[in-house]
Formats: C-alpha cells, structure tokens, sequence
C-alpha cells in the first residue's frame, strides 16, 4: 500500500494495510473458534486455525462486498464459509458462531494498532537515543533563545533538544499507557447471549471470551461496543507523538532558514531539491514531519466524535467511521515517526552560526540579566539551571547524565 498523495506513506510498509486487517480478521475468527473447540462447546473434528483461505488478492473481492452489510466482515465470512466447507465442514458450520460482526473488526483493528504502536515505540526510543546525544553533547553550546518569534535571553542548544526530548518522553510514557488495547468479544448485543446458550453457561461464556483474548495475546475486558475509550485513548497518545515530533520539526525548519542558519537537515542525495531552482535545498523531512503534526488532531477528533455519537448497543455510523481514520492515523503517525527519527540521527547543529547570532543579537538579548544583576560584565554567562534541567531529561530518558 502506498499514498501517492501523502509522501512517505511507504514507510508504513504492510502496516494496516487492507490486506492485514483482512488477515487480522481471520486471527480473530481462527481464535473464537480454536476457544470453542478447546472448551468443548464445538466438536473436535471443528478445529481449523483457518490458514491458507484468504490472502491479499481476496481485498479487491471482499471491499465490493462490504457495501451491501456495510463492514467488511460480511463478505469475508462468506468466502472464508465457501472455502472451508470442502476442507473441513463442521469448522465452517462453527466458524463465527456465537460472535458478531463488531466484535471481528474491532479485534481486528485492535491487532492492527498493536502492531503499529509497537513500530513507534521503536522509532520513539531511536528518537530518544539521538535526543540524548544532542542535549548532553551540546549542553554548553550557547545560543541565542527565543520567545514570540523574538530573542529573549541566551541559553544553550543543549537545553532547546532537552525539551524536545522532554516531549518525546511524554509521548512514549502517553503510549505505553493506552497501547495495551483489549479483545473485543460481546455477541449481538454486548451481553454474551449467544456464547452462554451455546456453552450452557455464563461462566463458559466468559472463559470463552478469555480464551480468545489470551490466543491473540490481547487483556480482555467487559465488551466495549459503545465504550470507545480504548481507541480514543490510543487516538490522543498518537497526537501526542505527533505534537511532539511537530514541534522539533518547527524548531528545525526554522533553525534552517538561510538568514538563521542553527540547524540543517543530514544531507541526502536527491532529497530536498526543486523542480525549477537548483539553488534550493529544502528541508523536507521537517516539512512532512509539520505536516503529521497538523493533521493528525482532527482525526483524533474524529475518533471522539464517533464516541460521542455511539447509541444503543452498536453506533449508527459512529463505529463506521472510525475504522478508516484510525488507519489513517495510524499509518501517518508511523510515516512521521520514522521520519524524526531520521531527522534527528542526521541533524546538523552549526554551532558557529549560533554563536554569530547570539553575538549578534547582543546587548538587547543580556538586557534581562542587566536588569537582575546590574554588575554583570558584557556577554558573562546567564545560565540559570539549564544543567540540571538537561540532566533532569536525561535521567528520565534513562541515560547517566555526564
């Protein structure tokens, strides 16, 4: 799957592709039915891990299908019925049985966003490791700071990627919070009613339910059709990442703005240049990166106001739409997570242009400092606690401060 209008979007390679929500949903039904066999509700000669029946050349077949059931589950169980039945009948007599439409796609998207979140954390602790290099390697580095667009007072570059570090460390704390998304088995209604009248109990039924979960290495929890708060939650620590990741790539494109000149993009050849200025030399990763950033809150958004749409025991549109905003968002938050990760490792920090500005910037940037402590001699450190601010970062990334 690539986007052609979403530059970097291959980077997401198979990541929540149709193909792997088809083969997610499949995992899903090969659980419930492996669960209905081991707790004897299904006979033996039904067990079948549904392997080999559908792959990526089933997309096309299934997505025509979907309309006329309005998910793609439908069709899905139908190719899977048609499959299975010269295989093994009694597999395909069982197959889905107790289960609803919801509770496939949902564990299917489930373990889609598994997969993805497990990729960012990757790319979060490439971020991280770069981040700590730059704060503790130029702790010392003077520069000129900035408030409004404006100079305000000296302080070190080594305190500016602290607090871009600091961000990332919130997105990777905000992820590990919500990544941990759950099973969804509930049945037509949410209640399990079919499961118990198949088990000839409750108690089965939940056994069930744990089974499933415990196959697909997923926490069960109640069902969840109209409580969304696991996929909401997940949205939001996506949008953390982003913000995060935006606000470098602001740092940075400003940093690289020719009469700037702090900071430029790792050069790569090929990457950056016009189709009608051979002088220019863009920074393109921080581009696309800002471009995650603005994006990525109102698909979010999205994901809540499907929430907050969700009626009776199954939304009414509000589950529909999630599922295609939070592949969306999902495959985006990737893209952009490989593409700091790349941007940080190959930053260039031109130390001497920083130093050029803040002495340029000189003596309305001391103007505070003269104000506090009118003694100080022209261009004497004002340092506050930006060490222990870097190591405070640094710890808490950690690494052992120097």
């Amino acid at each position: 799957m690539s986007d052609l209008l979403w530059p970097g979007d291959d980077r997401a390679g198979d990541l929540f592709t149709d193909a792997a929500v088809l083969a997610a949903m499949v995992r899903a039904e090969a659980a419930w039915l492996a669960a209905l066999v081991r707790h004897g509700v299904a006979p033996a000669e039904a067990a079948d891990d549904l392997a080999g029946l559908i792959g990526a050349g089933d997309v096309s077949l299934v997505a025509a299908g979907a309309e006329s059931g309005g998910n793609p589950l439908i069709p899905l169980l139908k190719l899977l019925r048609s499959r299975l039945e010269s295989r093994n009948a009694a597999a395909a007599r069982w197959l889905h049985k107790g289960l609803t439409s919801q509770d496939v796609v949902d564990t299917g998207l489930v373990l889609c966003l598994r997969d993805v979140t497990a990729r960012v954390r990757d790319d979060l602790a490439l971020q991280i490791a770069a981040l700590v290099r730059l704060a503790d390697g130029h702790r010392d580095t003077p520069m000129p700071g900035r408030t409004l667009t404006q100079y305000a007072v000296p302080i070190t570059f080594g305190l500016k990627a602290s607090t871009w570090l600091t961000g990332v460390l919130d997105a990777r704390d905000r992820l590990a919070v919500t990544a941990t998304l759950p099973a969804q088995i509930g049945g037509a209604a949410g209640s399990l009613a079919a499961p118990a009248a198949l088990a000839g109990s409750p108690i089965v039924a939940r056994e069930l339910a744990e089974t499933t979960a415990d196959m697909l290495g997923l926490p069960v929890r109640e069902p969840w059709h109209t409580a969304r708060a696991p996929l909401t939650g997940l949205a939001d620590a996506l949008v953390t990442c982003t913000d995060a990741w935006g606000r470098i790539a602001n740092d940075v494109l400003v940093g690289a703005r020719p009469e700037v000149h702090e900071l430029s993009e790792g050069a790569v050849p090929g990457r950056g240049g016009s189709s009608a200025m051979p002088n220019k030399q863009n920074p393109v990763l921080s581009i696309l990166i800002r471009r995650a950033a603005l994006a990525a809150p109102f698909l979010a958004a999205t994901v809540h106001a499907a929430a907050a749409a969700a009626v009776d025991e199954r939304p009414d549109g509000g589950w529909h739409v999630e599922w295609s905003t939070l592949r969306t968002l999902a495959r985006r938050t990737v893209t952009a997570g490989a593409q700091t990760a790349e941007l940080l490792a190959g930053l260039q920090v031109e130390t001497s242009w920083m130093t050029a500005n803040l002495a340029a910037a000189r003596p309305g940037i001391d103007a505070e400092q003269r104000a506090i402590t009118p003694g100080a001699a022209h261009g004497e450190p004002y340092p506050g606690t930006i060490e222990q601010i870097i190591d405070a970062a640094l710890a808490r990334a950690g690494s052992t401060p120097r």
